[in-house]
């Protein structure tokens, strides 16, 4: 089975980029529009982009893990039928900056070893070192954006 592992680290506090992977008007921005997300375990939303001929356009997820600032969990359903792969994200402070470690696994057979390589990694890549940076970098210290704020959702 094949995963993704991306460690990032983040000159900013972990309550800061805590609130930018959990604050569903912060998630739009970096990642793909949020519908019924909530830290509750057992919530399922879903993340909507854009549809096309090999994509049907949302995720279906489910929490499974909540550790504030530290851990969060959640199941990942690309496809109609597809397998259940799941993502984590763990924060740890060191000093003033955070470490962040992504983990996307689940990826079975030849053509999930694809998608995770060509595909999803890549993308994970683009959003944690583009979007989610650029998401870090204009919010206030409590990680809230200024009320004229350009930023835009993505979808």
């Amino acid at each position: 089975m094949t995963e993704i592992r991306l460690v990032r680290d983040y000159p900013h506090p972990v309550a800061k980029v805590w609130r930018a992977l959990t604050d569903p008007e912060l998630l739009a921005l970096w990642s793909m529009r949020p519908e019924g997300f909530s830290l509750e375990i057992g919530a399922r939303f879903k993340f909507f982009g854009e549809a096309n001929r090999h994509w049907r356009g949302f995720v279906e997820c489910e929490i499974l893990e909540v550790e504030p600032l530290s851990r969060l969990v959640y199941s990942w359903v690309g496809d109609e039928g597809g397998k259940k792969q799941i993502v984590s994200y763990d924060l740890e402070a060191r000093g003033q900056s955070t470490r962040l470690t992504v983990v996307h696994r689940g990826f079975e057979g030849i053509s999930g070893f694809l998608l995770a390589k060509l595909v999803m990694g890549p993308g994970w890549k683009k959003m944690l070192d583009g979007d989610f940076r650029t998401v870090l970098d204009h919010t206030d210290p409590s990680g809230a954006l200024p009320a004229n704020s350009k930023l835009k959702p993505k979808y």
